[in-house]
């Protein structure tokens, strides 16, 4: 038991309610709440006897008031919770201090439900969330585990072999046979194929990959399209081949003999983002997988968000641990050289994208899954082509015209002037100083946009205006 002094309790309420520390007036339900979902955590402590406003209020305490709060915490968690508690006066009140650690197996539940702590605040986890805090507990994942649907018939060999090929090229030292191969790799589990031998090896199309590719014209018309429900390997390929048929090649003129050339998005970005998608995609989600190309965008959405413990501020700037949603299968492809399994991935890309003075890509949970949206920019005296010469053996005549320089109007120029100023405005600060609506200023921005007059560097919330000149 932790023997805390007057000293400690006090500067922990000052600290105030957090990640690891909850007041509470009263011992209720909403205590064995939160010793679960600390204990689904890091652990943490509850303070009763402290309003939430961190005042010291006190608590009255029967002769058998810590046992019976005890008896009741062990009797309705499972697996049962057994947490210290302290008592220490403050200013001649009582407040009780329990404390739980991180329980090493999880999860843990209250009467059959299971919370982890977000913030200052207890999360609700659904059941999807409560098999990944298992697996993760135990060192695993879902793609490990073998797949009683299917047999060893529905794999086919000849991938296999391409996928021992892939590692002999990196160097990986591979004599097995293609049988031999998935034993050795745990591939194969009591005469089972696992769920990952199942999405990389795969014989023949089944939905449970499904992934919708689109062209889209605006937000409604869709211009092209196609279906994938193959093996993960064709997918990554298929989709690539999807994007790089719908997306240009710049031509930009420069005075010399020859122009210069690049795609409008770094390539090697993309193979990126979609080989994370792919790899990194919850499997057990009945949703599927999409890409949709505009032309001023890509939009990529995959099922499964970020784990708990990840902020989109952790991603973006490297702070964090990588934890692959499908350990087994980013084994494999680590060991055949399609992706670095350690969490480099989205600061590549990320550096391509700045390398090219294009927007930073934006990131973010949407709804059930994982969205990573790219942005395009409109280059002046220079125009989009269709131009699929990034495969040798295709050819194209190019064609550019001369971009002119359209008229803005009045409001217009107000709104450059101003960006020019101070390239962090807001539309609000705008529609301040100029005297129209915060609508008519985004509509003027919208078309600014489209001249190539202006553009957004960065995500709406973090970047900034530049004036073309």
């Amino acid at each position: 038991m932790n023997t805390y002094t007057e000293k400690e309790i006090t500067t922990l309420i000052q600290s105030g309610e957090g990640f690891k520390l909850e007041f509470k007036s009263q011992f209720s339900h909403d205590v064995i709440e939160s010793l679960v979902a600390f204990s689904n955590t890091r652990g943490g402590s509850v303070l009763l006897g402290v309003s939430d406003k961190g005042e010291v209020k006190g608590i009255t305490l029967g002769k058998e008031s810590l046992n019976q709060w005890l008896n009741e915490i062990k009797t309705k968690t499972a697996p049962q919770l057994i947490p210290d508690i302290d008592v220490v006066k403050i200013n001649g009140k009582n407040v009780v201090c329990i404390t739980i650690n991180e329980y090493p197996i999880k999860p843990v539940s209250y009467r059959g439900r299971y919370f982890r702590r977000k913030a200052n605040t207890n999360h609700h986890l659904m059941p999807s969330e409560v098999a990944n805090l298992h697996l993760q507990s135990i060192n695993s994942s879902w793609d490990c585990y073998a797949n009683e649907e299917i047999s060893i018939d529905h794999i086919s060999l000849d991938k296999v072999q391409l996928a021992i090929e892939k590692m002999q090229k990196n160097k990986i030292s591979i004599i097995e046979d293609p049988l031999s191969f998935l034993y050795k790799y745990n591939l194969i589990r009591d005469d089972k194929p696992t769920n990952a031998a199942y999405l990389m090896f795969k014989k023949s199309d089944s939905f449970d990959t499904t992934i919708e590719l689109g062209r889209f014209q605006n937000e409604i018309i869709i211009k092209d399209s196609a279906r994938s429900k193959s093996d993960i390997f064709t997918q990554i390929e298929t989709v690539m081949d999807f994007v790089i048929k719908h997306i240009n090649k710049e031509v930009i003129i420069t005075g010399s003999p020859y122009n210069t050339q690049k795609w409008q998005y770094p390539l090697e970005a993309i193979r990126e983002i979609i080989t994370n998608m792919i790899i990194h995609r919850d499997y057990r989600s009945s949703s599927d997988s999409i890409v949709k190309v505009f032309n001023d965008k890509i939009e990529f959405y995959n099922p499964g968000r970020l784990p708990e413990d990840f902020t989109i501020d952790d991603l973006i700037n490297n702070k964090y641990r990588s934890v692959p949603r499908n350990k087994l299968v980013a084994d494999c492809c680590k060991d055949m050289g399609i992706i670095e399994k350690y969490g480099s991935g989205i600061r590549r890309i990320i550096d391509h994208f700045k390398n090219e003075n294009l927007p930073i890509p934006e990131f973010g949970n949407i709804s059930e899954g994982f969205m990573v949206t790219v942005f395009t920019k409109t280059v002046n005296n220079a125009e989009f082509v269709s131009d699929f010469s990034y495969f040798p053996q295709k050819k194209v005549t190019e064609k550019v015209t001369e971009k002119v320089t359209e008229k803005v109007t009045e409001n217009q120029q107000l709104i450059i002037d101003e960006v020019s100023k101070n390239q962090y405005i807001t539309s609000e600060e705008m529609s301040n100083i100029i005297g129209i609506s915060t609508r008519k200023i985004k509509e003027n921005i919208q078309k600014l946009k489209a001249k190539g007059l202006i553009e957004r560097i960065g995500p709406d919330k973090g970047g900034y205006w530049k004036v073309n000149k």
